[in-house]
């Protein structure tokens, strides 16, 4: 069975989680945190190459400032209690988006931890923390343009140089894109890369995503069949 070499997940449903058992929402996302312990060592195992995770968008900020708050603060504690098992297992931490306007102490917990892992040769772990897949491609055409200005040919702009600017640089290819809890939109996740991205929204909320899931997830992927437009 062909195993995706780069899976990429929105993780959704944790308020829903929460409102369903009547707990409030930061409950929710403490269960979230947990799956992604799960999913993330079921990749692991899997043999998937690169796990992206949508943690927190760029249109997150609209939400309450005390919800926010709670979400810096899992952050934290995931990356605290997380890097020796990263570092000890051989998976390289890589961010997408501008984590740099977040507070400074845990901007400086973030550089520590992609600093740890960088010579890391396993699996790669991405985490997209104040991304936005639109203000991505936004910024490489703004790149794009400068290196114009300073006499690069409009000719060498192709597929390749956009890749090239993008925060998924390096990264394999994205095969597999998942959605949980049911809603069937991409908001604003990794767009360009999604381009023949296999795509699949399943109904369970992200707290009860778990190994079990994510295999059939990977199950599903490779039932189908790949063309890339050809035959």
């Amino acid at each position: 069975m062909p195993v995706p070499r780069h899976v990429a997940i929105i993780m959704d449903g944790n308020g829903r989680w929460a409102k369903a058992r009547r707990l409030p929402r930061i409950a929710g996302h403490r269960q979230g945190v947990e799956a992604l312990r799960r999913v993330t060592r079921a990749a692991r195992e899997l043999g998937i190459e690169a796990l992206t995770l949508y943690a927190f968008s760029s249109e997150n900020w609209r939400r309450p400032e005390e919800e926010i708050g709670d979400l810096m603060g899992l952050l934290r504690h995931f990356l605290r209690n997380e890097i020796d098992t990263m570092v000890r297992e051989g998976v390289r931490l890589r961010i997408l988006g501008n984590y740099r306007v977040l507070q400074d102490d845990l901007v400086r917990l973030i550089d520590d931890a992609v600093a740890r892992t960088a010579s890391n040769d396993g699996p790669i772990l991405a985490i997209a923390l104040n991304y936005g897949a639109q203000a991505e491609l936004v910024s490489a055409a703004r790149r794009l343009a400068e290196r114009v200005a300073a006499g690069m040919p409009v000719e060498a702009i192709d597929e390749a140089a956009i890749d090239r600017e993008l925060d998924t640089q390096g990264l394999p290819p994205l095969d597999l894109m998942i959605r949980t809890s049911g809603e069937q939109r991409l908001s604003n996740f990794l767009l360009w890369q999604a381009a023949y991205a296999e795509l699949l929204f399943v109904e369970t909320l992200w707290p009860d995503f778990d190994g079990a899931a994510l295999a059939d997830a990977v199950a599903a992927f490779g039932r189908r069949q790949r063309r890339f437009g050809g035959l």
